[in-house]
């Protein structure tokens, strides 16, 4: 594993406990190319094993609430120096801020596609949160997956939420491809998040990466993942959407 790799060693751990643990472990051209790990098997493996410790940290008290988010580089920070500087984190400290009971764990592997999130979807849920962002989609794009794949993967990782934690509020992010995978495949890729969020009802961002994708000033020297700044827009994105729904 690269040192770059192991930055991201801090999938699914809460916000909260993020610094305690680090010692434990458009836009998207090339996404890809920045995964977490050059083979699939690695980056199961590496998510698998920090399941156990993690499901020892994620304990709550009776009154704090749990929002999760579900995602690729984006949601784990690819490419921070400090991860805690990633939306997620940006967003734990709006709730901390307000006193809001709530801690945001973040469940983000770089390099996942819709197919890798529905193959982990299953014990991931187990932590009943009672918010789940999902953020994938964009690495299906980038391969040219086909939509009716991605698509099906999708709505398979959305039944089992609402199957297994009925009562979890869904948000879904929106993504969208540059035009040079062809305007057919880019314009039906950008729908299919909108037709899954009107047809199961869901909290919908268009697009996660709203006012930051392809803005040099905001993304790393990669010209992809989002900088710190970058960030801070993602989760002021992600906030417009999520503060309505704290109130209920």
């Amino acid at each position: 594993m690269s040192k770059d790799q192991n930055k991201q060693l801090h999938s699914y751990l809460p916000i909260s406990v993020v610094p305690k643990l680090l010692k434990f472990c458009y836009f998207l051209m090339v996404v890809l190319l920045y995964s977490c790990g050059d083979a699939k098997t690695e980056k199961v493996t590496e998510a698998a094993s920090t399941t156990q410790q993690t499901e020892d940290t994620l304990a709550t008290d009776a009154t704090t609430k749990t929002i999760l988010c579900f995602g690729d580089s984006i949601t784990a920070g690819y490419g921070l120096d400090d991860t805690t500087n990633a939306y997620p984190a940006v967003v734990q400290q709006k709730l901390d801020s307000l006193g809001l009971k709530f801690t945001v764990i973040n469940s983000g592997v770089s390099g996942e596609t819709t197919a890798g999130g529905k193959s982990r979807i299953d014990w991931v849920i187990k932590q009943t949160p009672s918010i789940f962002l999902l953020e994938l989609g964009a690495n299906d794009g980038l391969r040219g997956v086909a939509l009716s794949e991605t698509r099906a993967n999708l709505q398979a990782i959305i039944d089992v939420v609402q199957e297994k934690s009925p009562n979890t509020t869904i948000i879904l992010a929106g993504m969208q491809l540059p035009p040079n995978m062809g305007m057919e495949y880019t314009t039906k890729f950008k729908q299919l998040f909108i037709d899954l969020a009107e047809k199961n009802n869901l909290e919908f961002i268009p697009f996660i990466l709203k006012d930051v994708g392809g803005i040099a000033a905001l993304n790393q020297k990669d010209g992809i993942h989002p900088n710190v700044e970058g960030h801070k827009i993602l989760a002021n994105t992600v906030w417009d959407v999520l503060k309505p729904l704290l109130k209920s």
